[in-house]
């Protein structure tokens, strides 16, 4: 088929590369030149595994093509995907300009019928206000049938998703764009689920702030399991063998980052208020994220007391490995707050340091060799579990840091490695770790709802 993919973001890129890896003849269209002329020639402006070999596949055997030129992007087009960014507002709702744009340079440029199907993630009605937008503005004798198609693509592994995820949603009431749309994906092994357009709308939301939910819940078990005595990991083994329950999305740590958890849990906050409706439960996980993202601070200012001059070395920029995006990631938090401590801030990222540096700019050093982070520093706090970190030996950090004391963020190592290092040893919802032997168990590290530790002996 004749596709046609606009935003040549995060979503639109991977859809473009997946589709025309499935055979059909795909544009992808994009308002930002600088951007396109650079992937006409292959050179990403993203980090995604397998993502640059894909396009560079596609591109050599014409499969695909990208441009700035509506004309040539939605004329002889027959199913248009719409992937335009979506970001949030300062109130937490979702920006929908770039998908109002979008909609009517497709309703002022499309010559034949077509099938216009969301991919970018929007509040419950959207897809009915692009369709009244284009039906207002189209030539009165073209079909457009607009469909919600959300996506389900996880950074870090979003090649694997396209190709083998868990569902595909088909949101319409059009028998026929949905036959045509299950045409698109047939040579894929992934169930279709096809829905209303609201329900497909609401699903994406759902499954987002359920996962969102389990993330925050373990945290908070985590929390309590650093009062009692028990050791998070082995409680999230535990229940996550229960079928009902699962492992997934169990791993305590610091809470969840990235474009779509943060903005999407607000986003679906603000649309249940828009009804009148009390998500206590939704606010209540994100008030337990944000809470979680400070929490190595807290930890470190208990550990050794005033952060003024003190050398810190922070270990992972991005929200999460095999990725270099860094929005809502922790890291970021957790640098405005160590500045704000006064601390000097060496960061290491193996992917993510030039997307930081545009954000941090030169309030921190940068360091894109673990080793020279951790040089001289007097504390390390681990946020991103990168492979090249939880592979590190651990001989790394009594060899560099001047007296070591670690505070993990994502349990990268285990309790019975650490004991055999001279190293200090925080993490989350298990025993403190001092030096060359385990406290003592009555000696553990308790949170206080005021955010200090007692019964966990520094000094």
């Amino acid at each position: 088929m004749k596709i046609t993919v606009a935003g040549a973001g995060y979503v639109g890129l991977v859809t473009s590369a997946g589709l025309a890896e499935l055979g059909h003849q795909v544009t992808c269209i994009d308002i930002q030149k600088e951007k396109i002329d650079l992937l006409q020639n292959n050179r990403l402006q993203i980090y995604e595994p397998g993502l640059r070999h894909l396009l560079a596949k596609n591109l050599q055997n014409g499969k695909l093509v990208f441009t700035v030129d509506p004309h040539l992007a939605y004329s002889n087009t027959e199913i248009i995907f719409i992937a335009v960014g979506t970001p949030e507002k300062s109130g937490g709702s979702v920006e929908l300009k770039y998908i109002h744009e979008v909609a009517q340079q497709i309703a002022h440029f499309i010559e034949n019928d077509v099938i216009i199907c969301t991919k970018s993630t929007v509040p419950v009605g959207t897809n009915n206000l692009i369709k009244q937008i284009i039906e207002n503005q189209k030539a009165p004798t073209l079909r457009a049938e607009v469909v919600a198609n959300p996506e389900f693509l996880r950074e870090g592994s979003a090649v694997h998703d396209f190709f083998h995820g868990d569902r595909i949603v088909i949101g319409t009431d059009n028998l026929e764009a949905a036959s045509i749309l299950k045409k698109v994906y047939q040579s894929l092994d992934i169930p279709v689920i096809i829905t209303d357009i609201r329900s497909a709308e609401m699903i994406k939301y759902a499954s987002n702030a359920f996962l969102a939910t389990k993330i925050s819940f373990i945290n908070e078990i985590a929390n309590i399991c650093q009062k009692v005595g028990a050791d998070i990991e082995e409680v999230a083994f535990g229940i996550g063998h229960d079928k009902r329950i699962g492992p997934d999305f169990l791993k305590a740590g610091i809470g969840y980052g990235g474009s779509c958890f943060p903005k999407d849990t607000k986003a679906l906050l603000g649309i249940a208020s828009g009804v009148e409706h009390h998500f206590d439960l939704l606010a209540a996980v994100i008030n337990v994220n944000n809470f979680q993202q400070s929490l190595p601070v807290l930890m470190a200012k208990e550990a050794i007391g005033s952060l003024q001059g003190k050398k810190v070395a922070l270990l992972g920029l991005a929200f999460k490995p095999e990725t270099d995006d860094i929005r809502g990631s922790a890291s970021l938090r957790i640098v405005n707050e160590l500045l704000t401590e006064g601390a000097i801030v060496r960061a290491y990222d193996p992917a993510a340091i030039p997307n930081a540096q545009r954000v941090l700019g030169d309030t921190i050093e940068y360091a894109y060799d673990l080793r020279f982070a951790l040089h001289e520093a007097e504390l390390a706090i681990i946020a991103t579990d990168w492979a090249q970190i939880k592979n590190a030996p651990l001989e790394v950090y009594p060899s560099f840091m001047k007296d070591p004391i670690i505070i993990d963020g994502r349990n990268c190592y285990s309790l019975k490695e650490i004991q055999k290092h001279s190293l200090t040893y925080l993490s989350i919802g298990r025993r403190c770790i001092f030096k060359d032997s385990l406290i003592d168990d009555k000696k553990i590290l308790h949170f206080k709802e005021e955010g200090s530790y007692e019964d966990c002996h520094f000094h």
